[in-house]
């Protein structure tokens, strides 16, 4: 049975409850569910919320060639990843990956690898909003992103 694969970009919060709950949905051979979620931190107290802009139509497209990736790697059923953009604040949701399989191992490794790449390689950008009203400034690409796709190679 080929993986199925959903991927969102949307402004608004999403329901990870709700999110887990349908990816299994329909398959009795889900035996594990693995998600991730990313939340906008306050980097000390020094941030008041980021903004996240995207390309649309290629951010679609390269997270959904990202998660074909993970699908060709391990037996995985489903794939979600659902990425906000516009203007979060602290403690919201900025990125869900949902990854189901008949195992453990395969989910986990498939919500990993889809995460590392998502992080370096799908077209958003984000700007910081400081709590005490000055420019904020792009958040540049960290090295250890880099290096954390360099062990999929």
């Amino acid at each position: 049975m080929p993986c199925r694969i959903a991927v969102r970009i949307q402004s608004e919060p999403f329901d990870t409850a709700a999110e887990i709950a349908d990816i299994g949905r329909g398959d009795s051979d889900v035996g594990a569910v693995v998600t991730f979620s990313g939340l906008c931190r306050d980097e000390a107290g020094t941030l008041a919320a980021l903004e996240i802009e995207h390309y649309p139509g290629m951010a679609e497209a390269e997270i959904t060639r990202i998660a074909e990736d993970a699908a060709e790697r391990w037996p995985v059923s489903a794939l979600s990843v659902i990425h906000r953009h516009g203007r979060i604040g602290i403690g919201e949701p900025i990125v869900l990956v949902v990854a189901a399989s008949r195992h453990r191992q395969a989910a986990f490794s498939a919500a990993e690898y889809l995460m590392d790449f998502l992080k370096s390689r799908a077209p958003f950008w984000k700007k910081e909003h400081r709590v005490d009203g000055s420019a904020g400034s792009w958040v540049d690409a960290k090295e250890a992103d880099e290096q954390a796709i360099s062990r999929w190679e």
